[in-house]
């Protein structure tokens, strides 16, 4: 009877230190009182996808001018 004692008793006390945790930190969310959240940083941009040689430009810009002579005729 007295283990069970005790449990109503921890529990209660876990549950007054939620509360009291959660006033503390004030009621989240416009309208309700409490302060309202920084705005949100914006995600930071992905990087360009990665492209294969054949998809390019400059490497294929690269490549033809190596390609053709110092006259601009094909080699």
């Amino acid at each position: 009877m007295l283990f069970l004692l005790l449990m109503v008793i921890a529990v209660a006390v876990v549950v007054m230190m939620m509360r009291k945790s959660a006033i503390q930190r004030g009621p989240e969310g416009p309208g309700r009182g409490g302060t309202p959240r920084p705005p949100r940083q914006p995600r930071p941009t992905r990087p360009p996808s990665v492209l294969g040689p054949d998809d390019d430009p400059d490497f294929l810009r690269e490549l033809d001018r190596r390609t053709r002579r110092d006259d601009g005729t094909p080699a």
